[in-house]
């Protein structure tokens, strides 16, 4: 695989209730350098839901591009979907919690599905696109960085498989729309590396089942 593209965010304004987002991402020629935090220089309105060391890094893969231009009938360009990295060959309905992508000198370590919101929908110029992007099951991945450096577009990433538990990113987001989990799934759940945020929505469950 490669890493096809590295997008930055800018603020801009948007058609939702902030008025503001950091979703507009420009791809960049030039060697980035991406610290535990993110990507340098890359702009986060909501912090209440996204960034932070568990979701410093949003990737998105070529083959799901691939298959929402099809759906859409054109042609999109990378950072649409308001990913920092656009990595080739890649479905992100394949992997899973604590599976970690060598990208270049960086590490990352994947923590979650993007859960998409009305941002998405007004990037999408679609105000049902949150609904489409939940039926297709192609969320790609937050990511947390474990080892820090520079990334240029044309990095070699290789991927390396979590050796415990496989719980895939689909089945982590499906969550958010199923209810009714036991005690069992969440103590399942909460032995992978998740996201801080999707780990306390989780224990907060799980400590009303368990009393």
């Amino acid at each position: 695989m490669q890493l096809i593209s590295v997008n930055i965010g800018e603020e801009r304004t948007i058609g939702t209730k902030s008025g503001k987002s950091g979703i507009y991402k420009t791809p960049t020629t030039d060697r980035v350098p991406i610290t535990k935090s993110g990507i340098k220089g890359d702009v986060i309105i909501d912090v209440n839901h996204h960034g932070g060391v568990d979701q410093a890094i949003y990737i998105y893969g070529v083959t799901d591009y691939e298959w929402w231009s099809q759906e859409l009938n054109k042609e999109l360009e990378a950072g649409i979907f308001g990913e920092n990295l656009t990595i080739s060959n890649l479905e992100s309905a394949t992997l899973c919690i604590g599976d970690r992508l060598q990208v270049g000198e960086v590490l990352l370590e994947v923590t979650a599905p993007r859960i998409p919101c009305s941002t998405l929908a007004a990037r999408m110029e679609d105000p049902k696109f949150v609904k489409r992007f939940m039926q297709a099951d192609r969320y790609g991945a937050y990511c947390r960085v474990i080892d820090e450096g520079d990334v240029i577009a044309g990095d070699d990433v290789n991927i390396i498989l979590y050796d415990g538990e496989r719980i895939s990113i689909n089945e982590l987001a499906h969550i958010y729309y199923n209810g009714g989990l036991t005690e069992e799934q969440l103590r399942r759940f909460l032995d992978v590396p998740i996201a801080i945020r999707a780990r306390e929505d989780l224990e907060q469950k799980l400590a009303k089942i368990a009393g």
